[in-house]
């Protein structure tokens, strides 16, 4: 089950969450012909997305992006925020040919390198500005960048751990609250972090979040939120991509289905083909001309 689940100390000196995400990820990247440590870095991003979104008080749409001329070209992951609906996420990378033929463990500076990260918030209120920071490729994980946005941007220190096979990806966030909200001290919040630095993503991908958190803080006073629903999930659809098609025309589309005997689309997010045969295609618009039909009449 994918969720998202929250917690906090009873002092108030930290909350944090985890995400577990079991469902849909291969799904979700096997149509792509990753490299496995470009996969591991997209899997890492999906499951930071939830974690960004733990404490943000709006609905919309959270991305995060990276762009270059380098061996990731393109990374983009995004986290939609809608009330009472589960979280949705979905990652995606796009890397130079080179890359892409290399089977070697590539490291993370290597593959963001000459680039910086982008963070943007993007309310679904219209009357609501959009926000957006950028996040130095500090460190030497995606976990290292983003615990360095949260000490800059946020003044929020925040200890992330990012985790992820081929068809599982997990996280974990501990971040301290304002000392001015909390009758605990400063020492209270490096205690529980030097504990939270024990915690690795082998024990994150291998044992469950009420385990790992007994282990961790077993003589502190915490509890969990509700869990938060996450659905793994590109927006694209046959549906949106036959919309695209109308609106090229049909004398283009039957160009097309001249040349190639068919039409293909391939969503630019998740790699997903859309094929509309010669039939597909005709029906397509024979079923728009029956519809204008019935709209004038």
């Amino acid at each position: 089950m994918n969720q998202l689940i929250p917690f906090q100390f009873a002092n108030h000196i930290a909350h944090g969450a985890f995400v577990v995400i079991d469902e849909g990820v291969a799904a979700m990247m096997d149509h792509r012909a990753y490299p496995p440590s470009v996969r591991e870095l997209i899997g890492q991003a999906l499951a930071a997305m939830p974690l960004l979104a733990t404490h943000t008080r709006f609905e919309g749409r959270i991305n995060l992006q990276f762009q270059s001329e380098q061996a990731i070209k393109l990374l983009v992951a995004q986290v939609l925020q809608a009330e009472a609906a589960p979280l949705t996420v979905r990652a995606m990378a796009k890397v130079s040919s080179v890359v892409a033929k290399d089977e070697s463990n590539l490291g993370y500076r290597d593959m963001l390198s000459h680039g910086i990260l982008a963070l943007m918030l993007e309310p679904s209120d219209s009357d609501q500005p959009s926000r957006q920071a950028m996040v130095p490729i500090d460190g030497a994980s995606l976990a290292e960048s983003l615990e360095g946005y949260f000490d800059q941007s946020e003044q929020l220190p925040t200890l992330i751990r990012l985790g992820a096979t081929r068809d599982r990806v997990v996280g974990f966030m501990l971040q301290r609250l304002p000392l001015e909200h909390t009758k605990a001290t400063q020492e209270s919040w490096e205690h529980l972090a030097i504990l939270a630095n024990t915690l690795n993503a082998d024990e994150l991908l291998s044992a469950p979040p009420e385990t790992l958190m007994r282990r961790l803080f077993a003589n502190e006073d915490w509890g969990f939120h509700p869990p938060q629903a996450i659905h793994v999930a590109c927006r694209c659809s046959r549906e949106g991509i036959s919309l695209l098609l109308l609106s090229l025309g049909r004398e283009e589309v039957d160009k097309i289905v001249a040349e190639q005997g068919k039409v293909e689309v391939t969503c630019e997010f998740c790699g997903k083909a859309y094929v509309y045969s010669r039939s597909d295609a005709a029906t397509l618009f024979v079923a728009e001309g029956s519809e204008q039909s019935v709209l004038k009449h």
